[in-house]
């Protein structure tokens, strides 16, 4: 089990990562917003963020878990679940 101050920072580090992607700040990122639909991230941004993430964490994420990354909570989710197999 992840403890709460790595969860705290997992989270914190992807919003840092998706708002500097959007050039916005970390608090316009709720936590609930649909990256494309809500934040209009394109599939380049996207891609973008995946790499980011997998180089920051040392993880390599799984391409069926691509479609998954809609929001910010859900992609916090399988961040720490990759983490914790780590």
């Amino acid at each position: 089990m992840l403890d709460a101050k790595l969860k705290v920072d997992v989270e914190k580090d992807i919003r840092a990562v998706v708002a500097e992607i959007l050039e916005t700040e970390p608090d316009q990122i709720g936590t609930d917003a649909k990256f494309v639909k809500d934040l209009g991230m394109d599939s380049m941004m996207a891609l973008e963020l995946l790499a980011s993430i997998e180089k920051k964490y040392r993880i390599v994420i799984p391409e069926e878990a691509l479609p998954k990354f809609t929001d910010l909570r859900v992609t916090v989710n399988i961040v720490e679940g990759i983490l914790k197999k780590k």
